[in-house]
């Protein structure tokens, strides 16, 4: 332990907080400090947020060279997970490198006296050398089994429409808006998001995140977060949630009817935000974590953002190098199952299950 430093779970100021997170390189939405309220009140779960400030100078002062949220998902079903951050892409250690090698230790100190089966820190690589946590401790085993696509925004929408975007996209956002939908953007979506997202998630197999976890969203993070709902005529046909951050706006969540697929709602709901996000002042759209060669990958892609690998640092007894997959190995019988089964069904069983899928 560097004697600089000073590892603490004390109660920091939630100013104090992000502030840290929004100046820090590497820093994301899923640090910020009202996850952990969010994590306690909606899912349940046993939250810590360890930081590390420098020791007081001459004048008794210190200042905070680092932060690491810290939640613990426990289930019968899946084991004892100890996340940064459950359901979220990103969350690792953030601040100096001294700071992140203390607050990866902590973390394998917690996930060994809490007997976690698995230990994962979610790492945003961030510019400059010795960000992944394999150069921090040898005990952590770092995998890019998921990448995120990140396209750089100009001042202006007019600009990225006619110089960012393919013409074929183009065509597809097009596509749409002939068709009659429309688009709005507003807190007050929450329902109507959710409304298309249960139908996504039955459809791929996929228990559904609880309804008050996207109602508390506005509470908790302002002006932060957005919802965008893409209609024809009255009806929701496509839906995203997401949040600003360090002068980037991230897709977190998004889904549209199958059903609507041939006018393309999906294509007008991220020309929308992307839109809005150059307007509100972001300087790069990053379309959210998928797996490199699926369809999903495909559609982010055809934006023109890069691929940035996501280097999670994973930990565990018994060698498992990451969280479950409820759409792989044994679970697969169960995703067809789901897929099976009547809406209101699965609305009232997939909120808990899927508190319980880091």
């Amino acid at each position: 332990m560097d004697s600089a430093l000073r590892l603490s779970s004390d109660p920091l100021p939630a100013a104090v907080w992000d502030d840290f997170v929004e100046s820090t390189p590497g820093g994301t939405y899923c640090h910020l400090s009202g996850w952990a309220d969010v994590m306690r009140e909606v899912f349940g779960h046993e939250t810590r947020l360890l930081h590390v400030q420098t020791a007081a100078d001459g004048s008794g002062s210190s200042s905070l060279a680092g932060v690491l949220p810290l939640v613990w998902v426990r289930s019968r079903l899946f084991g004892a997970h100890l996340v940064s951050m459950p359901f979220l892409n990103y969350g690792g250690p953030l601040g100096t490198e001294k700071a992140r090698t203390l607050l990866a230790q902590c973390a394998l100190g917690e996930a060994r006296e809490g007997r976690a089966d698995v230990l994962e820190l979610r790492e945003r690589e961030a510019a400059g050398e010795g960000r992944r946590l394999d150069a921090l401790s040898s005990e952590y085993t770092v995998t890019e089994r998921k990448i995120t696509v990140v396209l750089p925004l100009p001042d202006d929408p007019e600009v990225l429409w006619k110089d960012g975007l393919k013409s074929k996209v183009r065509s597809q956002v097009r596509r749409p808006m002939k068709e009659g939908l429309t688009s709005r953007l507003g807190s007050d979506l929450v329902d109507d998001f959710y409304s298309v997202f249960t139908r996504n998630m039955r459809d791929l197999g996929t228990p559904v995140l609880p309804l008050a976890l996207f109602r508390s969203l506005p509470q908790v993070f302002g002006d932060r977060v957005r919802f965008c709902v893409v209609y024809r005529d009255d009806e929701p046909v496509a839906a995203g949630c997401g949040f600003f951050c360090a002068g980037e706006f991230e897709i977190t969540w998004a889904s549209s009817l199958r059903e609507h697929s041939r006018v393309a709602p999906n294509m007008l709901l991220y020309w929308a935000l992307m839109e809005h996000a150059v307007e509100a002042g972001a300087e790069a759209f990053n379309f959210g974590r998928c797996t490199a060669g699926t369809g999903s990958h495909r559609f982010k892609s055809q934006w023109g953002g890069e691929d940035e690998p996501l280097p999670w640092a994973a930990w565990s007894p018994s060698g498992r190098l990451a969280t479950p997959n409820p759409s792989q190995g044994r679970f697969a019988l169960a995703v067809r199952i789901w897929q099976r089964l009547p809406l209101p069904v699965t609305r009232v069983l997939g909120p808990v299950l899927a508190r319980n899928i880091p």
